[in-house]
């Protein structure tokens, strides 16, 4: 049963909504004792909103939870939002199509000897609690955030998990005529999976490497994304051939497995690709002219509604709706990369999320109207206001959004 909450954090006094175990900014437990003021001080200033790292801690693997097979034979996977998660990373690249990472540390580094950052007295263990205190401490990837010059991204893991499964890549390149091209790459963690925050890495990073190696190549913008989700798809594989590979009793494992959705602005071309229930949203600069869903999910209500079998309304009402029938992960069936390319009359940006954010904003209007009417100068802010929506709509799961602005400014064009 879900613990009542005070009405602001006895840490940081930020403001906890009721039944929140946690405190979204800084990770504190809502039964903590409040802290000595030095301690507030920095407890506050480490968990601030769009700052570096927030309260969390990895707890074990969940076991695995997969759903019934659907009405048309297919099979799904739990992917419930209100399961835990970890996760979160970022990469770039200079307009040479060199591609450079700046990601948050390893989600597994040490924390053994700090001092805690909440009390200021204890030390804290291997697992990242402190010892005097039993505060968690902060860890990069709980809240992070990444702006280029022509897209950037923020991923947040919400008020009601104490980990982030959710992980991006933003990155820029150049084509072979020197033209610029900028990319995005989202990916959320399957919580009924182990190791989902690794999943989501892996596919984020190599799927990002893969469209950095491509594209300046020539390579046609949509078979370099096909080939970027197959590369992924085998990055997050590799997970579940490791030794050390949890297995239940019977040597059955539950591999790592996420989803993956990424947009490439190149060219006068969008092209999307994804697997899985994440998406991509087209919203024109123009707000008197309809935005768009770009993508079609792989899940379960997604399936209901095809195959006319319920309403939207009543699909995404049901509590298998976040059942996903399509993932990367070695216990995946068939990969079937989903890739579409757009070419766009006018400008705007390409909204790229996890069900975090449009668990929240399903529509397109619904985006188009929480968008900043500037999203395609101020990418970084759009992507702030977004994910603060989110927290502040319930922030039940963790939330991940890129914008990526369309066409690719000119280098230096964007505002930091």
């Amino acid at each position: 049963m879900a613990v009542t909450g005070p009405s602001r954090c006895p840490v940081c006094t930020e403001p906890m909504e009721p039944g929140d175990n946690f405190c979204g900014v800084c990770g504190a437990e809502a039964s903590a004792a409040a802290p000595d003021d030095a301690a507030a001080e920095v407890s506050a200033a480490a968990g601030a909103y769009g700052a570096a790292g927030a309260y969390g801690a990895a707890p074990p693997p969940v076991p695995e939870n997969r759903l019934p097979d659907g009405a048309d034979g297919s099979r799904a996977r739990n992917d419930s939002g209100d399961s835990g998660g970890l996760g979160g990373s970022d990469g770039s690249g200079d307009s040479d199509g060199k591609a450079e990472a700046d990601g948050p540390a390893d989600p597994r580094e040490s924390f053994a000897a700090k001092t805690c950052a909440a009390c200021r007295t204890g030390t804290v263990d291997q697992d990242g609690y402190c010892e005097h205190c039993g505060h968690a401490q902060p860890r990069e990837r709980d809240h992070f955030e990444r702006e280029l010059d022509r897209v950037a991204a923020v991923s947040d893991r919400g008020h009601r998990h104490h980990r982030n499964e959710d992980f991006f890549t933003v990155a820029g390149t150049a084509l072979a005529d020197g033209s610029p091209a900028v990319l995005a790459v989202v990916c959320d963690g399957v919580s009924s999976a182990t190791r989902p925050d690794e999943a989501s890495q892996a596919a984020a990073e190599t799927a990002a490497e893969s469209l950095l190696t491509a594209l300046p190549r020539e390579a046609h913008p949509q078979q370099a994304m096909h080939d970027a989700i197959l590369a992924a798809a085998k990055s997050v594989d590799a997970l579940a051939e490791e030794p050390d590979h949890p297995r239940d009793p019977y040597g059955r494992q539950n591999a790592p497995a996420c989803t993956l959705v990424a947009a490439v602005a190149a060219a006068g071309v969008l092209t999307v690709g994804w697997v899985g229930d994440s998406r991509a949203y087209w919203i024109p600069d123009d707000r008197t002219a309809p935005g768009a869903r770009l993508t079609e999910d792989d899940s379960w209500a997604a399936q209901m509604v095809a195959n006319n079998l319920m309403s939207e309304a009543e699909a995404y009402s049901d509590e298998r709706a976040h059942a996903i029938t399509g993932w990367l992960g070695a216990d995946a069936y068939e990969l079937q990369p989903h890739t579409a390319a757009f070419r766009p009359d006018r400008p705007g940006v390409v909204v790229v999320c996890t069900d975090g954010l449009w668990n929240y904003t399903e529509a397109a209007a619904e985006l188009a109207a929480l968008l900043p009417p500037d999203a395609g100068e101020r990418p970084l802010h759009s992507a702030q206001t977004l994910v603060r929506h989110a927290l502040d709509s319930g922030g039940h799961d963790n939330v991940t959004v890129a914008v990526v602005p369309f066409p690719v400014p000119a280098p230096g064009a964007v505002s930091a």
